[in-house]
Parts: C-alpha cells; structure tokens; sequence
C-alpha cells in the first residue's frame, strides 16, 4: 500500500535532517514548507537536495490519496542569519542556486487560511495512512478511499476535498477498528507528526494549533474537573466554526484527538461526547491515566442538555 512508501520516505528524510542545519525547504512559488518537511533543517545543501527528492516523490504518493494535493515546487533554502532558519521573509531565502526564492510574485497568493487548512488536512491523512499501513489495516485504508471518492462527488468547491478525506478517514476508523484499536492508531500517527511545544498547556495548545490551521473559528473551555477517584479528569470545550460534517448522527474528531494526543503526556484523551449547541459544538473531553478508550474518531452527538 501507498503508506509504506509513505513511511520510508519520511524515515529517509528524518535521517538527512540535522537540527541545527541551516538549509531548509520551501515551495519557491508560495513560501510554504512542504509536508513532511516542515520542521526539518539539513547541514549542507547536498543532503537538503536529496531531501527534496525524497519530499517530491513523498507528494506524488501522497497524491495517489488525493489529486487535490497542492503541487509544489520545492527548493533548498538557506539562513542568511541562522537564527531566522525557517523563517518565511524573502530577503532570507536563497533557492538552489543561491538567488532570492520567489515567494509567490507570479500572480495573487493562496489565502493563507485556506492553504494551512489543506496542508493540515494532509499532513493528518498522511500520518494515520502511514500508521494503518504499518499495523496491517489495508482493508481500513482501501474503505477509506471508497467513502472519500463517494463523498468527493457531493462536494461542489475542490478545496473543500481535503475535510472530506478526514471526514471519511473519521468515519472508517470508528466503523472497522474497535476502541482500542483506534487508540493505538491515532497515538501512533499522533507521533508521525511535528511535536508540540512541551512547555504549553496541552488542551489550549491543541484547539489553538486546530484554529490557526483553519478547522475551527474558535474556542472557549472550562476548567477542569477531576474525579474524586483522582484517575480522571474532563474539560467541557465550545467550538464555532468546525469544518468537519456531521454523518449518519457521529460527529468525526480525528483532528481533534490527534491534537490532543500530540501534547497529552500521562493523561490521554479516553473518551469525547459531543452536543449541538445553537451551531456551536459542545465537547465533553475525558482523559484518564488508566482504563480503556472509547470511540475517538467519530463520537455520536447527544441531545443538549
């Protein structure tokens, strides 16, 4: 399947990077990292060029998944001023030949929003494909893309495909894999992705990171509540602005979980319950150190009470 070269294409990019590289990828025409090297920096040109590669044949198989996955020219990038690696200011870029990278001067920018959005989308399809690849659920990736080709004929903007992916994605997960089984996948594929600053608050960090990439609007959460057993604890949080569709009563949270998972620790998310308030979602979060998971890819949505 598609995920093992997935996976072997980003270990081979994992094993060229050098934290304190100073050369870097971008798309030359956007400005943009390209998944799945957002993160990384390489310690000489020759090995970010290989890595280049690598990345371009990564979104060629990616794209096998979904043809909507934006095309990228990618090019070797370096510092000017080391402490700025990674940054996007075109007066710090140099491409592969050591001029200025052109950062979209030939014709109007993607709208940032947007673009995060489906670079988001993708970067969680490719994770929890890679993930499903490697446990053996071919069945689960090969229904996947049977329930996203159905849904893609019902969307009328192309660039709305890339929820619909994860929105299938959700909702295969939850009818195949049994509640423990989609807790291992989505902690596995949680850790394919970048890691979080450790030193923010885990359930703030996730919905903020969820919000900056264009899935939610907004968010407000209580405090939390811990059971008197001490082995729990829960978190009511209210989103406006959720781009992913409820289906057949089930809310899909996969993007949610996996955030949540990215920053939890000892305190996992176990089980969510979700409410339809005035168009807002309520979400009931529950984390717990021990006990088994309920449902997490997709939730059925209560009555508000």
């Amino acid at each position: 399947m598609v995920g093992t070269t997935l996976t072997e294409l980003r270990d081979r990019i994992e094993s060229l990077a050098s934290p304190g590289g100073e050369y870097y990828l971008v798309c030359a025409r956007t400005g943009d990292r390209p998944v799945p090297a957002t993160e990384a920096r390489f310690d000489s040109r020759s090995t970010a060029q290989r890595a280049a590669r690598a990345t371009e044949q990564y979104r060629r198989a990616l794209r096998r998944y979904d043809p909507r996955l934006p095309h990228y020219d990618v090019v070797v990038c370096q510092a000017v001023d080391p402490a700025v690696a990674g940054g996007r200011s075109a007066s710090n870029l140099k491409d592969d030949s050591g001029a200025p990278a052109d950062t979209g001067s030939e014709g109007p920018p993607a709208e940032p929003t947007r673009r995060r959005r489906i670079d988001f989308c993708h970067s969680v399809a490719a994770a929890v494909f890679e993930t499903l690849s490697a446990a053996g659920h071919d069945a689960v990736e090969r229904a996947v893309m049977d329930t996203y080709f159905d849904l893609a004929e019902t969307v009328d903007d192309l660039d709305d495909l890339c929820v619909c992916l994860l929105e299938s994605m959700a909702s295969e997960l939850d009818r195949r894999l049994s509640p423990d089984e989609q807790a291992n996948i989505l902690a596995d594929a949680a850790g394919r992705l970048p890691p979080v600053d450790s030193a923010a608050q885990p359930i703030p960090a996730a919905f903020s990171h969820l919000r900056d990439r264009g899935l939610l609007d907004g968010y407000v959460r209580s405090p939390s509540s811990v059971s008197t057993e001490g082995g729990t604890r829960s978190v009511v949080v209210r989103l406006s602005g959720y781009v992913l569709s409820p289906r057949n009563g089930r809310l899909p949270v996969l993007p949610l979980v996996l955030a949540l998972y990215r920053g939890a620790g000892d305190w996992p998310p176990t089980a969510l319950r979700a409410a339809d308030i005035d168009g807002d979602w309520r979400l009931t979060l529950v984390f717990a150190r021990d006990g088994g998971p309920k449902g997490l890819a997709s939730v059925p949505i209560r009555p508000a009470l």
